[in-house]
């Protein structure tokens, strides 16, 4: 039995018509025969989907209980029991309830796919396992419901279901999509018009994505090599020279005429290693691709054009953009030059610019730097062509052509012809130019003519001395293009050493960027750099790049040993000895970077060691006066109470107990902050999770201060929250006596809770002076009090503690302004998943919240006490658990300064 077929509805967000369309698909594969079942649909309330719904045969689905609470799932048993042809299967990145056969949906769905069942499902843009730190940039939260983005790819068709923000947010006004009681957190919040903006492009690009992978399988299966120009793709041809940079822009302004563009810069590089070009240039180059949002490319290639246009095919470009030759005019005998070559094969389906720059006619320098042994093939060849051949044309030039032009004179034009196949190739074509060139001219020119006599001794002395200086010139010839070449390649290693120190001296290059350019530079298929503890321990990779990095310096092309126990490995091709010299240089610095890497993190810890110092340092300074303060106190009360000279009175004894009440309360506030800030500061805060209610924790809190100094607004029909009781306790008792500090006389403090998707927050507001934008961090750094405390001292801990507390029960803690006037405390905690009427103190405290439970997105966005026993089970089509809906407050609004510090 073949495996089944996957078609998935994608969306950019909840309430496009996604679970829509599916049930359409449904509909008319009925109507055409097909054996079509429901397998899990949720509606969420939604009328025109519950109306599409009705005709349809649906699946009864599994009921399951999880600590007291009950949900439904999609019964996987029952689907394969009943084998339809097709199973629609609503909301697949969502995660089933503890118990299920599964733990994923899509895992279901797996198994109903290799049964042989076709399935057609739905998912939202931001449950794709990649894009979750994307979606994050984009909303704030973090998904936590998230499925594989191969599990998508695999689909055999996906379809975006489409609709513009403006539309989707009259849907929502509409009241199509949530009740209208939720529709005004939801459009202030998640549906905000930028939000659906960017989930939306971010859907149509991924959608685009899939599309062009699809084409290019397609093309590959059919060898197809032609470009098609679905989409423009411009490949910029980089030398490595200057001009470079006027080519990527270039570049960029035609991208930008068109929407869906894409660059591709690509630099070709020889095979035979070290590259005339420098690395500083490629590197700025790179920086710049990677500005205007193109992608840089490394190429091996002997033949230029061949490989750029190769390059250009593979990737389906439409358009190549190159510089203009920056050969001098003389130059173009040696060939058409890269430009000409490319646009002259190019065919018609590519479009070749030629861009001019400053550089133009400019010459190229030094040539390529090669090894001072090897000149190259061609050149060689070359070399071999006009040593041999053309003295043969010379001799049959002048044998027909009727001119005497005397013996000295033919011995000049074959000297030339020695000396060039000098230059091109080498001291051995050159030899063989000399003895050619003096045997022709001995046989054709030399009385007796046509024979190897000669009759004149002074020719004899004259073919010799030509051999001679031949030879001679040949050497000298030879012996300078060598060290040109040599010259070229110094320059080139000189380049790469002083921009590779530099750099390193600068801390500009980290590990694997070092590396990247070691393989960049050797043309490199791998490198990594391997490290051990001793002889007898194996390697381990300190760094790597490329793929199939060695794993031991044995199994590399190249290794270059680094003191006794590193070494740096090089898969790819075997170097020549005369570049492990150069390589000798980046293997030390990369010792060097490593080095500093880890100097840095000691540096790092060093640091929160001295900061801990600073702390113990400022915690002396400021207790010695907080300490004395209520010992003083107690101590006067104490000995008051003691004296026999005094006749203390009911009364008076009363005050004086009260004082010393008063003292140790002070005392036993201060020292459990200082404990509390110890703790922080060393780590060794635990705290203990369980579930609980706010209505449990925070009236307790509330102990310390004034009854009518707070009021107090925490329903009890909140979620439970997942929390250390005692350090939530704590955190809000500092917080509140904070804001009961500085709150005008007569003007209580609220405290008041309210659940927001899968976070229950508790805001502390206070009518105090406020505190400046500026300021609002520092407040909860330890020893920090800003102005004189209207009531009351302390050493500035308190607000330290509270946000330290919190973060360790995995919370936040922040400060706003007041509307009207004052500061805001906002501790927001992680509420614990609920599903339909749950029973309270029966969900897994251990379950992450959004995995099954959950309200629907708007359901808690309101005021504080919104009830959630009504709500139908979650699923994933809604931001839910993974996007917060506040309504409390508009973040994006401009805090006023206020006057005076709090």
């Amino acid at each position: 039995m073949g495996r089944g077929k996957l078609r998935i509805y994608l969306g950019a967000a909840p309430g496009v018509g996604k679970t829509y369309a599916m049930l359409s698909e449904g509909h008319r594969r009925t109507e055409r025969g097909a054996d079509c079942v429901v397998g899990f649909v949720e509606h969420h309330g939604r009328p025109r989907t519950e109306v599409i719904l009705h005709g349809l045969e649906q699946v009864e689905r599994r009921t399951l209980t999880h600590r007291g609470a009950t949900f439904t799932e999609m019964d996987v048993d029952a689907l394969l029991a009943r084998r339809p042809a097709v199973a629609l299967v609503d909301e697949l990145a969502h995660t089933n309830v503890p118990g299920s056969r599964n733990a994923k949906r899509w895992q279901d769905v797996e198994e109903l796919l290799r049964a042989g069942i076709d399935v057609v499902s739905t998912v939202n843009i931001q449950h794709l396992e990649s894009l979750g730190d994307v979606v994050e940039a984009i909303t704030g939260v973090r998904q936590r419901e998230t499925v594989p983005d191969e599990v998508v790819r695999r689909a055999d068709q996906v379809e975006l279901v489409d609709m513009s923000p403006q539309a989707l947010r009259r849907r929502m006004a509409h009241g199509n999509i949530y009740k209208p009681e939720k529709v005004d957190a939801a459009l202030s919040n998640y549906f905000r018009p930028g939000n659906l903006t960017a989930l939306r492009e971010l859907a149509l690009l991924w959608v685009a994505d899939r599309a062009d992978e699809y084409l290019q399988q397609y093309r590959g299966e059919h060898g197809i090599r032609s470009t098609w120009q679905a989409r423009e793709r411009i490949v910029v041809g980089l030398t490595g020279g200057p001009e470079g940079r006027t080519l990527i822009r270039r570049a960029s302004r035609m991208a930008a005429k068109g929407s869906g563009s894409e660059i591709l810069a690509v630099y070709i590089a020889r095979s035979d290693g070290l590259t005339a070009a420098s690395p500083k240039e490629l590197a700025v180059q790179r920086t710049l691709v990677e500005d205007v949002g193109g992608t840089f490319h490394h190429v091996i290639g002997d033949n230029i054009p061949d490989a750029l246009l190769a390059f250009a095919r593979g990737v389906n470009a439409t358009q190549i953009v190159l510089g203009s030759s920056r050969r001098r005019s003389w130059q173009y005998v040696l060939g058409p030059g890269v430009g000409a070559s490319v646009a002259r094969d190019s065919g018609p389906d590519l479009d070749v610019h030629i861009v001019t720059h400053e550089e133009v006619a400019k010459g190229r320098g030094l040539p390529v730097a090669r090894s001072a042994a090897q000149l190259g093939r061609n050149r060689i060849v070359a070399g071999w062509v006009v040593g041999t051949v053309f003295p043969v044309l010379l001799c049959l030039l002048l044998t027909h052509v009727d001119a005497d032009l005397g013996l000295a004179n033919d011995m000049l034009l074959f000297l030339a012809l020695t000396v060039a196949a000098a230059l091109l190739g080498g001291l051995w074509p050159a030899l063989a130019s000399a003895a050619l060139g003096s045997l022709l001219m001995n046989y054709f020119f030399a009385p007796p003519l046509h024979r190897f006599t000669v009759s004149d001794p002074r020719n004899i002395v004259a073919i010799t001395v030509f051999f001679g200086v031949a030879v001679s010139v040949a050497s000298v010839v030879d012996l300078a293009a060598r060290r040109t070449h040599q010259a070229a390649r110094l320059r080139a290693e000189s380049e790469i050493l002083s921009f590779l120190a530099g750099s390193v001296l600068r801390g500009e290059t980290t590990l694997d960027a070092l590396l990247e350019r070691v393989r960049e530079t050797f043309a490199m298929e791998s490198v990594a750099l391997l490290e051990r503890a001793s002889d007898l321990e194996p390697w381990k990779p300190a760094g790597s790049v490329g793929p199939g990095p060695a794993a031991r310096p044995e199994d590399a092309d190249v290794d270059m040993p680094i003191g006794d126990h590193m070494a740096l490995a090089l898969s790819g091709r075997v170097l020549p000895a005369e570049d492990r010299r150069v390589l000798g240089a980046f293997a030390a610095q990369a010792a060097v970077v490593l080095d500093r890497q880890r100097l840095v993190g000691e540096a790092e810890e060093a640091r929160r060691q001295a900061e801990g110092n600073r702390i113990r340092t400022a915690l002396l300074a400021a207790v010695s006066h907080d300490l004395r303060t209520p010992l003083a106190s107690i101590k006067a009360s104490v000995t008051s109470l003691r004296s026999d000279d005094v006749e203390w009175s009911e009364e008076d004894r009363a005050v004086l107990l009260e004082g010393i009440e008063d003292g140790a309360d002070r005392l036993d506030h201060l020292v459990g902050n200082l404990l509390d800030m110890s703790r922080l500061q060393t780590g060794t805060v635990t705290p203990l999770i369980r579930e609980i209610d706010l209505d449990e924790v925070v009236p307790m809190a509330l102990g310390g201060v004034p009854e009518d100094s707070v009021l107090l607004d925490v329903p009890e029909s909140l979620p439970m929250v997942a929390v250390d009781p005692g350090l939530l306790e704590r955190a809000v008792a500092n917080v509140v006596e904070n804001a009961v500090k500085y709150s005008p006389a007569g003007t209580p403090v609220l405290v008041a809770a309210s659940s927001l998707d899968d976070r229950v927050e508790v805001r502390v507001v206070d009518r105090g002076p406020g505190v400046p934008d500026e300021a609002k961090d520092r407040i909860f750094a330890p020893f920090q009090r800003y102005g004189d405390a209207p009531r009351g001292a302390g050493v500035g801990l308190g607000l330290a503690v509270a946000r330290g507390f919190t973060e360790a029960m995995n919370g936040t803690l922040a400060a706003e302004d007041t509307p009207g006037g004052g500061l805001t405390m906002v501790l927001t905690l992680r509420a614990v998943p609920s599903g339909p009427a749950p029973a309270r103190g029966t969900v897994d405290a251990g379950h992450d919240p959004g995995h099954y439970g959950g309200d629907d997105p708007a359901a808690t966005a309101g005021a504080p006490g919104a009830d959630r026993a009504g709500t139908d089970h979650p699923g994933t089509d809604h931001p839910g658990t993974d996007h917060p809906l506040d309504t409390g407050h508009d973040r994006d609004r401009t805090t006023r300064q206020k006057a005076g510090p709090q």
